[in-house]
């Protein structure tokens, strides 16, 4: 199991995990009109294309053996929380209890550097308490909330900051 960037050839495999992730997690407490918009929006092969190919975006991905099981997205960003957001962090719920998410954060906050980054930030949703548990354990802490559109809902998330030590 490796950590990489993503690439090209990536982009058909990333739209469907990043789909299936995200409808595995949030699904059961939204509508479905809600996730099936936000869904077609966010996770097509064509976007998955383009955001691979953006240099301000750095995608990785968790390769087992040629299948994608996680993946993670970060962002350059002039944001008043940080210089660097982590959109996107899921793993594939049959590989959770792995250590993956783990791995991953630790290539994130690598790849954050490596973007110039000194701090990381990211929204979660204000009900995710499983992923607000795995970020307060990463060492990043609240700082406040931003509203976030899942369809035609208008959400909270929280937002977390943490500081890129240097190398």
């Amino acid at each position: 199991m490796i950590v990489r960037r993503a690439v090209p050839s990536d982009a058909a495999a990333l739209a469907e995990l990043g789909a299936r992730t995200f409808f595995d997690t949030f699904a059961a407490q939204n509508s479905a009109e809600d996730m099936e918009a936000y869904l077609a929006r966010t996770y097509g092969e064509a976007q998955q294309r383009r955001e691979i190919g953006d240099p301000a975006i750095a995608t990785l991905v968790v390769d087992d053996g040629g299948a994608l099981v996680a993946f993670a997205q970060l962002r350059g960003s002039d944001s008043e929380y940080g210089d660097v957001e982590l959109a996107r962090l899921y793993v594939d719920r049959g590989q959770h209890g792995r250590g993956i998410a783990q791995m991953l954060m630790g290539a994130a906050i690598d790849a954050a550097r490596e973007l110039g980054g000194a701090t990381l930030w990211l929204g979660v949703w204000e009900h995710n308490a499983r992923a607000i548990r795995f970020y307060e354990k990463c060492g990043f802490r609240d700082v406040g909330s931003q509203p976030f559109l899942l369809g035609s809902d208008l959400q909270t998330d929280r937002v977390m900051t943490f500081v890129i030590p240097e190398r």
